[in-house]
């Protein structure tokens, strides 16, 4: 029996959560137990609460199924579990779905992706997978209409194989679904987002110096690229990303050997030595 925890970021009451329970808890292989945000904590990428307690709270859902809900973060939510709130650790996360896309460059800001990123921190497989709204948004934001049917349902699928056959050690599955039907799946790579945003005045100064700023804009575009995740969902495809956290940039590293670094350390002990004196 794999163990599964499922988790999000908008919230233990947000439907794509519930879709995604109700799909994998029909699957008679797995073992499905929540930990997720009482309320909304989109956009909050890898942050972690470290200096004050959380609360924990059992609650049950409307068909008789229960969870866990805390007021700290997707990430505090993954260490909840590996640390032992469920008793053994999960197998699987799977984090989803989300209620809107994470696609390209926004998965660093993404609550979604960084609940994902954590299990493969402490070396547990997982999941994260986003739906398009039926808005047809191709950003993060929160859409007014989903239809997670479909998404759910590749999930469990997805899921299947996973306990099946793993996944290369150290790699997170990023699934982004396109909102109505879909006209076929792609493995994917990360595609380049286009921000269009812009800085913006709200109000006066306060008196003490102090102004209100808006960072707002239109709907971010992107770079049209063959097999990229943006440019699937952009052609009503599902993607599928594999993702890790390896972030070194190899062919800098070469070029850094290259410079004269041992002079500067040198330099610099030398200037705080004068210093000193």
């Amino acid at each position: 029996m794999m163990k599964v925890l499922l988790t999000n970021d908008d919230g233990i009451g947000a439907e794509g959560l519930h879709a995604a329970r109700r799909a994998l808890s029909a699957v008679e292989t797995l073992e499905v137990n929540v930990i997720a945000p009482d309320s909304n904590r989109s956009a909050t990428a890898r942050s972690i609460t470290t200096r004050s307690p959380l609360s924990v709270k059992e609650v049950e859902f409307g068909d008789g199924a229960r969870g866990f809900a805390t007021d700290g973060t997707p990430v505090d939510c993954v260490r909840f579990a590996d640390l032992g709130l469920l008793g053994e650790r999960p197998d699987l996360i799977v984090s989803g779905i989300n209620h809107g896309a994470n696609l390209g460059d926004d998965i660093t800001y993404s609550g979604t992706v960084a609940a994902a990123f954590e299990g493969i921190v402490l070396g547990i497989p997982a999941v994260a997978i986003s739906q398009q709204s039926e808005k047809r948004e191709m950003d993060f934001r929160f859409g007014r209409s989903f239809d997670f049917e479909v998404a759910a349902g590749f999930l469990a699928g997805l899921v299947r194989r996973l306990a099946e056959d793993g996944m290369s050690e150290g790699t997170l599955i990023n699934v982004n679904c396109p909102a109505g039907e879909a006209s076929g799946v792609e493995v994917t790579h990360l595609g380049k987002r286009l921000y269009n945003d812009e800085l913006k005045r709200v109000d006066e100064d306060t008196g003490d110096g102090r102004g209100r700023y808006e960072m707002c804009g239109f709907e971010p575009s992107f770079e049209e690229e063959e097999g990229s995740d943006l440019s699937a969902i952009a052609r009503g495809r599902v993607s599928v990303t594999p993702v890790h956290f390896d972030l070194t940039d190899r062919t800098g590293i070469e070029s850094l050997r290259g410079w004269d670094l041992a002079e500067m350390l040198d330099a610099a002990g030398a200037a705080a030595s004068g210093k000193a004196k």
